[in-house]
């Protein structure tokens, strides 16, 4: 019998129900890897490691420009910043430099999606059985934000005054019966603070949170996948820094603002 999730296996074995690897095969949640590699894309693949099934067309698709949509930001971002800088200074390891520019992702940079779903995680239960309104909702968390001294996460841009990404990925779950709860709740939180704030723009983190979570996909994807597609770009930024610039190019200007010379006593 095999060990459920409550009964640890007799060895003490790590257990994982992702990839069965052994000398005649690999397989992904079941799936042969070499039917996988001639009959499944990447963007179908990164699904089904984390949901465990294939996607229908209409996710695949969603996932797909989620994927796109997240890869690169321009070199100025803090994650490709980052990455570059460190390849400047190391020409040694592109692991080095690429993981520079993971690390900075967190809830200011590319990882609020997944505090934007867990935003809408404690919403929709008294949407969906109809207690609560979107737009009671969206003014009740926007209240809470204020008595808190808290921002929202999911709005608001450096660079844009309205984020070209949101339209697509929400144009392309309705096109695919797919849109639901959570970009209900986004739509009226953007709403809700330009009425009782000040306009602000949803961003990719807003919209890929509302996307993935009306997917089925829980809080912690919202961060997970957008590292998944930003390493696409930081690769490149890296192979970029590597193939034009030369060694410690960059020089960031620093003003010291500290004591003047002085003596020990």
């Amino acid at each position: 019998m095999e060990p459920t999730k409550e009964q640890p296996c007799a060895n003490n074995s790590w257990r994982t129900s992702i990839v069965q690897a052994d000398e005649a095969s690999i397989r992904y949640r079941g799936y042969d890897i070499a039917a996988l590699m001639r009959q499944a894309s990447f963007t179908e693949v990164i699904f089904l490691l984390h949901r465990g099934r294939m996607p229908s067309e209409g996710e695949r698709e969603l996932l797909d420009a989620i994927l796109v949509a997240c890869a690169d930001h321009g070199s100025g971002a803090p994650s490709c910043a980052a990455a570059r800088l460190a390849a400047s200074g190391n020409r040694q390891s592109e692991s080095a430099a690429v993981a520079a520019g993971i690390l900075t992702i967190g809830n200011e940079h590319g990882g609020a999606g997944a505090l934007t779903m867990a935003l809408i995680e404690g919403a929709a239960p008294q949407m969906r059985s109809g207690e609560l309104t979107a737009q009671a909702a969206a003014e009740a968390a926007v209240a809470d934000a204020r008595q808190r001294k808290v921002r929202l996460p999911g709005l608001g841009h450096r660079v844009h005054r309205k984020d070209p990404r949101v339209e697509v990925l929400f144009s392309l779950a309705a096109q695919h019966q797919l849109a639901g709860v959570g970009i209900e709740f986004m739509r009226a939180l953007e709403a809700a603070v330009a009425a009782q704030i000040k306009p602000l723009p949803m961003n990719i983190d807003g919209a890929l949170a509302a996307v993935l979570f009306d997917m089925g996909f829980p809080p912690q994807a919202g961060r997970l996948l957008f590292l998944v597609a930003r390493v696409a770009g930081l690769t490149a930024e890296v192979a970029e820094e590597y193939a034009r610039e030369r060694p410690m190019r960059i020089r960031i200007p620093v003003t010291y603002d500290g004591e003047p010379p002085r003596e020990l006593d």
